[in-house]
């Protein structure tokens, strides 16, 4: 409960919508307690009881809201006849029914932006908290599983605890309301129902609570469902190339079937609410048709029209508590929903901003690792790096596979903080700057060009969003992208689909030089661009990267050690430490690790 209790806490701003709510509901239920309990007067009308057509005198002195209607009618009867009085109540009737109707519209509309408000708040918490976590922890993670909390989970929220929001408010009230009346009808038969309600109730409830574990269940599969359907459609090439279509639909039936089984369970439990909830209201009914019948045969308070009336008030009890009972088991699975969307929403952020951030204004020194270590998960990557990388210096880093060149790199603009040691800029820790003025004076260009379904020109002014349509084509002059551009169609205005699927892999690469000239950062980061192009597209690739290189200090993460002859230096890592460092020269003169390696690039050439 509290949780839910924290889910309100999120439409503080609709306060003044949920008292409009809460007010028009009560309205609505008002005249609909109405309209049933003028079925009493209508009884007493038609079967001539002497407390409605006798001859008593009408006075304005009566207290009850009974007495005024009766009063009323009365005289009304003296008046103009017994037809005059039924056709005023039967206006009665209508009028009440149709006000409580337009309340409950209005009900309705004002429940409307509260219901919605609590989707997109959590929608918004969760995108934002997904851009503040690490990258770290995406390696974790299933992208399927997570698409699946940002849809399917924010859709069951909405369907569950969102739905019962209603429930939760109106039922309550109406159950109130119809007790209130029932009170005012016969004190003796409301406190024997009282008797009964709780034994109906603890039924209920009981039922109910072994949702929450079925509907946790059934969010994971889904999770798992949406990871292989997203690996598929990535990796379609492969399974056809290799045959594997029998394999990956055998495991993703597999996956249908146990949600299959795992759903129809959660059905069977939360259908046997209605008809559960109806049973025990017919049961409890025919208790009291059993036990006010004897009132009325034994002459006790009630008279037969008011008993009718009773009955069909206490009827209208059925459907709230069926409603009410329901939001229960709504609320039960919205709380495993919450549990795994919570998971990300409280996941640590281990990359945190300094209270009082300096801004990195621009870089006019150097990069300094000091003894830095990084582990993750208690696997040592990095360990013990001192490393400086002097302003406009090119320093390239090679290794085996699992080095922990990318690492390294990834700790300048802070993707991961270091475990131990400290790591500067100017002089100072990267921890005092700002995270976006840091980033802001960085460039990557990843070996896998990232791209939008956009445009080309917002792909390229991915981080100038201000840019102008000048500076997007003198960044695609830099890149050698302006060619290819200018022959498409729409030039800068194409969409290029799906990560950049209309576009061939060497096209794609320059527009993410491109992105990164038109930012014009003092500091590039570049995790071997050319190593997955043909031999015409990396030239002109590599062409692009030495016009982006000049006058910049750049961190190349070498995979083709053709590519870094020429950087001022060069660090070899081996198993997370540096164990050779120099220009290509020096290196190949020391005849150890890097000599090594130029040798298997050379035999495999």
């Amino acid at each position: 409960m509290k949780k839910f209790i924290r889910i309100i806490s999120y439409i503080k701003e609709y306060k003044a919508y949920m008292g409009l709510y809460t007010f028009f509901i009560s309205l609505s239920i008002i005249f609909s307690l109405f309209s049933l309990s003028m079925l009493i007067p209508f009884m007493d009308l038609i079967f001539e009881s002497e407390e409605l057509t006798g001859v008593v005198k009408a006075t304005n002195s009566s207290s009850g809201f009974k007495d005024i209607i009766y009063n009323f009618l009365q005289s009304t009867i003296a008046q103009f006849g017994k037809v005059q009085a039924l056709g005023w109540i039967c206006i009665g009737i209508v009028t009440a029914v149709l006000l409580k109707n337009l309340f409950l519209y209005l009900s309705w509309y004002f429940l409307a932006p509260i219901r919605n408000a609590v989707t997109r708040k959590y929608s918004k918490l969760l995108y934002d908290k997904i851009l503040q976590l690490p990258i770290g922890y995406f390696t974790e993670q299933r992208k399927g599983d997570i698409l699946s909390r940002s849809s399917n989970d924010i859709a069951e929220l909405e369907n569950s605890i969102i739905g019962a929001l209603e429930g939760m408010i109106k039922e309550p009230l109406n159950i109130i309301g119809i007790i209130i009346v029932l009170f005012a009808i016969s004190v003796k038969l409301t406190l024997f129902v009282f008797i009964l309600l709780p034994l109906a109730g603890f039924v209920v409830g009981r039922i109910g609570r072994s949702l929450k574990k079925q509907t946790n269940k059934a969010q994971v599969k889904w999770g798992e469902i949406l990871s292989q359907m997203e690996e598929t459609l990535s990796g379609l090439r492969i399974i056809k190339a290799f045959n594997a279509e029998k394999r990956v639909k055998k495991s993703f039936y597999g996956l249908i079937d146990e949600i299959f089984f795992i759903k129809n369970k959660i059905l069977y439990k939360r259908d046997l609410a209605s008809p559960l909830s109806e049973s025990l209201g017919v049961i409890i009914l025919c208790c009291v048709l059993w036990f006010g019948g004897k009132l009325v045969l034994n002459g006790e308070i009630l008279s037969g029209s008011s008993f009718i009336g009773y009955v069909a008030l206490f009827s209208q009890i059925i459907n709230p508590s069926k409603a009410l009972s329901q939001a229960v088991y709504n609320v039960n699975r919205g709380i495993a929903t919450l549990d795994r969307l919570n998971e990300i929403l409280e996941a640590p952020i281990v990359v945190e901003e300094a209270k009082d951030p300096l801004e990195l204004n621009g870089f006019n020194e150097s990069i300094e690792f000091k003894d830095v270590q990084f582990a993750y998960n208690d696997a040592t990557i990095l360990n013990h790096i001192n490393l400086r990388i002097q302003k406009g210096k090119t320093i390239a880093l090679v290794g085996s596979s699992g080095a922990g060149k990318s690492t390294l790199a990834d700790l300048v603009p802070r993707f991961h903080d270091v475990s131990a040691g400290s790591l500067f800029i100017d002089g100072k820790n990267i921890k005092d700057y700002s995270l976006y003025s840091l980033r802001q004076q960085i460039s990557i260009v990843t070996q896998e060009p990232i791209l939008f379904n956009d445009t080309i020109a917002a792909n390229i002014a991915l981080g100038k969003p201000d840019a102008t349509i000048e500076e997007i084509k003198e960044a695609a002059r830099i890149a050698n992208a302006y060619d290819f551009i200018s022959k498409k169609e729409q030039g800068f205005d194409t969409m290029i689909g799906d990560r950049g699927s209309k576009l061939s892999g060497g096209e794609r690469q320059r527009l993410t030089i491109a992105r990164a000239v038109l930012k014009n950062p003092p500091i590039l980061i570049l995790d071997e661009a050319t190593s997955a192009l043909d031999t015409e597209s990396e030239k002109l690739v590599q062409d692009a990267i030495n016009n982006m290189m000049q006058h910049r200090t750049s961190i190349v993460i070498a995979h083709r050690l053709s590519t870094i002859r020429h950087a001022d230096e060069i660090i070899v890592l081996q198993k997370g430490t540096i164990v050779e460092r120099g220009n290509h020269d020096e290196l190949l003169a020391q005849n150890g690790y890097y000599k090594k390696l130029i040798e298997m690039q050379e035999v495999r050439s």
